[in-house]
């Protein structure tokens, strides 16, 4: 044979994926600074502590098959996301859940795990709800400042993205902005929906937006949540269940 460029091997085989699950997890405490890849890093390590049946990719370097939904950014606390597994055997999705959170550092704490038994999950995240604390301002300017973003037509902020940086309209994207009612101690806390779009508008864009028409700055770093993700439900400012329609579908069928 001739010497030259080692041939590649063909692909392995691997086994085909038989159950799909969709995993509803958190991000707390001090993991809120964890970024989206080393969240990546711990579950696929928690996968392999828990012995979960993950399926992997054909080709030449295979990948858990693992599919992320619209991860919160690094500095943000969550209770909403979401992500699916492929499985190439079937699961209990409750014992699915207990073994994967004990496998995950405290803090990446597991929820839920439903079958995933319908499909356009990703279109059923319309919206996400955040809760932005800024513990240095009192609770009547930020909401004075909420009004007047409230009020306006249009406020244009920019951000750097992986494409440069953007200008966009982070008003268009509010559905819905006003004070947190139970709030005993008299900071100021705001509640806001936002609408999924391209490029998304995270809260620290509705930040830049209140600076810009209330010259609202905190001195002391906010604290954010994301309290829910999900469809836009008929009044028009509350976020529904995603997965409601997986259980049902399954409950049904059971």
């Amino acid at each position: 044979m001739s010497a030259g460029r080692p041939q590649r091997q063909p692909d392995r085989e691997v086994a085909p994926v038989v159950q799909r699950v969709r995993v509803h997890h958190a991000k707390r405490g001090r993991l809120r600074f964890s970024s989206h890849r080393d969240f990546q890093r711990a579950l696929e390590r928690a996968i392999r502590r828990a012995g979960v049946p993950i399926a992997f990719s054909a080709g030449f370097s295979p990948h858990p098959r693992i599919s992320y939904a619209g991860a919160a950014p690094t500095g943000v606390a969550s209770e909403a996301e979401y992500l699916e597994l492929a499985l190439s055997q079937h699961v209990d999705p409750n014992q699915l859940a207990l073994a994967l959170d004990a496998a995950l550092p405290p803090g990446f704490d597991v929820i839920e795990v439903v079958e995933a038994a319908t499909s356009d999950f990703v279109a059923r995240l319309e919206v996400s709800s955040w809760l932005i604390e800024l513990p240095d301002l009192a609770r009547d300017q930020v909401e004075a400042a909420g009004q007047l973003l409230w009020a306006a037509d249009q406020v244009e902020v920019s951000r750097m993205t992986k494409s440069g940086l953007r200008t966009f309209d982070a008003r268009s994207a509010l559905v819905h902005l006003g004070g947190e009612q139970a709030n005993p101690a008299g900071c100021g806390i705001l509640q806001v929906v936002v609408r999924h779009c391209t490029p998304a508008v995270r809260p620290d864009d509705v930040l830049s937006a209140l600076r810009q028409v209330a010259d609202l700055v905190p001195l002391v770093p906010p604290v954010v949540t994301r309290l829910a993700q999900g469809p836009l439900m008929p009044d028009g400012r509350s976020v529904g269940d995603p997965l409601v329609a997986d259980r049902e579908f399954v409950a049904g069928s059971g």
